[in-house]
């Protein structure tokens, strides 16, 4: 019902344009003295009733042709392309209408028409003018024309943006909303993309790789913790069997770094993983190699009759 509605509407002030503008002056309704003014009248309605119907078309074609995109499925990459190349030159396409349809009924008068002539004979001081005062507004303009061509970004992809983690919620010609994992709203302009680094973690495919750092000393049995992790990521549906890797990766004199490497569907599941392996592989540590917890340990060696403290200190540290 709603949609049919928007096209009465526009419907409607066609026929009352076509009438003021034709059958007023034809049937001489009115006084020949008003016949100018009704059809000024009508040619404004005219062009009024033509940009509503054009938005209304273009509002109701993009509904059936999102219809056909389901973002809502893993593998949307192609959808969630079109959505923000769409929504971005929807937003072009209306502010072209409407610039048009205001220009168009504004020529209908002669006073208006001849400072347009006065406009266009001083249009390069104008220019100049306009240019420097709104520079930055088409600077972001044109950053949300090359986000919608180039697309570093797409609609619900995963950002590091600010040190924060979120999801692209929202991207016009000016700026882009990005919806942070505590519920908040990250509003940057468009030329942010194209001006300072940020991280893109589904710009090719979602999946991706989550690691987990342990810090123990040289009595803890490596093998046994491969073991471990394969046993927890087989038990848990958060892995998805691609990437299982268990490798020391530092050596110093109070300990070893050990980086267990896994890999998930998206990120909010890698997180997830991370999260999990992480807790259950320091209580295996805990179980099975206390000897291996962080602790301080001071040993008395005798020498030449003296006994000579050792301190040797040792941290188990968990990192993302």
């Amino acid at each position: 019902m709603k949609r049919i509605i928007k096209f009465i509407i526009p419907f409607c002030l066609l026929l009352l344009a076509v009438f003021l503008k034709i059958f007023v002056e034809k049937r001489e309704l009115v006084d020949p003295d008003w016949f100018d003014t009704f059809d000024k009248i009508g040619s404004i309605l005219l062009i009024i009733s033509i940009a509503w119907a054009s938005i209304a078309v273009l509002r109701a074609s993009k509904k059936v042709v999102l219809s056909k995109f389901d973002t809502s499925k893993e593998d949307n990459l192609r959808q969630r392309k079109f959505l923000t190349q769409f929504n971005i030159m929807e937003s072009i396409i209306y502010f072209m209408i409407v610039l048009i349809s205001i220009g168009a009924s504004l020529m209908l008068f002669d006073g208006v028409r001849q400072l347009g002539i006065s406009l266009f004979a001083s249009a390069g001081v104008a220019g100049i003018i306009i240019g420097f005062a709104a520079q930055k507004l088409i600077a972001t303009v044109l950053a949300g024309l090359q986000i919608a061509i180039t697309q570093p970004i797409r609609i619900d992809d995963v950002v590091i943006i600010e040190n924060e983690w979120g999801r692209i919620e929202e991207i016009t010609l000016t700026y882009v909303v990005v919806k942070i994992w505590d519920q908040r709203r990250l509003v940057v302009p468009s030329t942010y993309f194209f001006e300072k680094p940020f991280q893109n973690w589904t710009r090719s495919s979602s999946d991706i790789l989550g690691t987990v750092f342990l810090y123990t000393d040289y009595h803890v049995s490596f093998d046994a913790l491969r073991e471990e992790l394969t046993r927890l990521l087989n038990s848990t549906s958060l892995w998805d069997k691609k990437v299982n890797v268990l490798q020391v990766t530092d050596a110093k004199e109070f300990g070893v770094e050990i980086r267990a490497l896994m890999s998930a569907k998206d990120s909010p599941t890698a997180w997830d993983l991370r999260v999990f392996i992480r807790e259950k592989m320091i209580e295996f540590i805990q179980k099975n190699y206390p000897e291996s917890l962080p602790r301080t340990r001071v040993v008395f060696e005798k020498g030449n009759g003296k006994d000579n403290p050792v301190n040797e200190q040792q941290n188990l540290k968990t990192s993302e």
